[in-house]
C-alpha cells in the first residue's frame, strides 16, 4: 500500500533562499505538493519571522512536516523547536537525517545553507523523506519530551 502522500511546507531566511528554490525544485519534480511560506526572493529579512511561519504551519496541521534553512541551520533550530509540537533537527549529513527521523520522529529538517551544498542537501532530504519513524522505545522518549512540554505550559517550574 502506498503512503499518502504529506503535506510539505518549506521556508528559509535570505541566506537559505536560493538553496529553498532549489529544493523546492527537487520536491516538485519529485511529485510533492509543497507550500512555499518564503520569502519570494533573495532580500535580507528576518529568519525568525520565517521559522515561525513554519512552526506555525505544523503546529496548525497545515503541513504534516517542514523543511527551512538560514545560513548555518542554528537561527531557525533555536526559532521552531520554541514551539511544543516540532521536533527540528538539524542536519548536515545523511546520517544524521536518518538517525533523526528514525529515533526523534523529525517533523522539521532544518540545513545550513553556508554548510551544505546542493547535492548533498537533496540527498539528506531525500533521506529525511524516505526514513520511516522506528517508534517502540523511541516513542517511550518522545512521550517523556511531551510531558515536559505540559509541565512548562502550566508553568510548574
Amino acid at each position: 500500500m502506498q503512503q499518502p502522500i504529506e503535506k510539505l511546507a518549506i521556508a528559509s531566511d535570505h541566506a537559505g533562499f536560493e538553496l529553498k528554490e532549489s529544493l523546492k525544485e527537487y520536491l516538485i519534480q519529485s511529485g510533492r505538493v509543497i507550500n512555499d511560506l518564503g520569502p519570494e526572493n533573495g532580500d535580507s529579512v528576518d529568519y525568525p519571522d520565517y521559522g515561525v511561519r513554519l512552526a506555525q504551519a505544523i503546529a496548525t496541521r497545515e503541513a504534516d512536516r517542514g523543511v527551512v534553512m538560514c545560513g548555518t541551520g542554528v537561527g531557525m533550530s533555536i526559532v521552531v523547536n520554541r514551539f511544543p509540537e516540532i521536533r527540528g533537527t538539524l542536519c548536515s549529513d545523511v546520517y544524521t537525517a536518518r538517525l533523526c527521523r528514525e529515533h526523534n520522529d523529525s517533523n522539521v529538517l532544518i540545513m545550513g545553507a553556508r554548510v551544505v551544498g546542493m547535492g548533498l542537501a537533496q540527498a539528506i532530504l531525500s533521506t529525511w523523506l524516505n526514513t520511516p519513524f522506528e517508534g517502540g522505545r523511541h516513542q517511550r522518549r518522545l512521550d517523556k519530551i511531551k510531558d515536559i512540554n505540559a509541565i512548562l505550559s502550566k508553568g510548574e517550574l
